[in-house]
C-alpha cells in the first residue's frame, strides 16, 4: 500500500485548505485512513480518520467543527478539508492506512502504512 499526501501550503489565519491522500490498495489491505500532523518539536498527533466499514469519521477535539475528512468519488482518494485555519494548525500533515480497532483509531499504532508528509503553514 502506498499513500501520497498533497495540497499543503502557506495560508493566512482564517483561510481554508484541502489536503488529498491518494492511496493504492483496497479494503482488503486496510479499513481506515487517518490524518496525523507533527509540528516542530512536538509529537505526531491524530487529526482525523475515516473508517470504510460504515463510513464513520473521527476527529481530534482541536479540529472538530473546522476540519472534515471524506472519501473521494474515485475511491482512491481521501480528503481533509480544513477551514478556519489557525497558526497552531501549522505542521507537517501525514496520511496513514491500517486496520485500527475503534479504541486505537486515534493512535499511530493503529496504522501500518504511512505516506510522506505535506507542509501546512498558517501565518499572517
Amino acid at each position: 500500500v502506498q499513500l501520497q499526501a498533497s495540497g499543503g501550503g502557506l495560508v493566512q489565519p482564517g483561510s481554508s485548505l484541502t489536503l488529498s491522500c491518494v492511496h493504492s490498495g483496497s479494503t482488503y489491505d486496510f479499513n481506515a485512513i487517518g490524518w496525523f500532523r507533527q509540528a516542530p518539536g512536538k509529537e505526531r498527533e491524530f487529526v482525523a480518520a475515516f473508517r470504510y466499514n460504515g463510513g464513520r469519521t473521527f476527529y481530534a477535539d482541536s479540529v472538530k467543527g473546522r476540519f472534515t475528512i471524506s472519501r473521494g468519488v474515485d475511491k482512491n482518494t481521501v480528503y481533509l478539508q480544513m477551514n478556519s485555519l489557525k497558526p497552531e494548525d501549522t505542521a507537517v500533515y501525514y496520511c496513514a492506512a491500517g486496520f485500527p480497532i475503534i479504541s486505537s483509531i486515534r493512535t499511530r499504532d493503529g496504522y501500518r502504512y504511512w505516506g510522506q508528509g505535506t507542509q501546512v503553514t498558517v501565518s499572517s
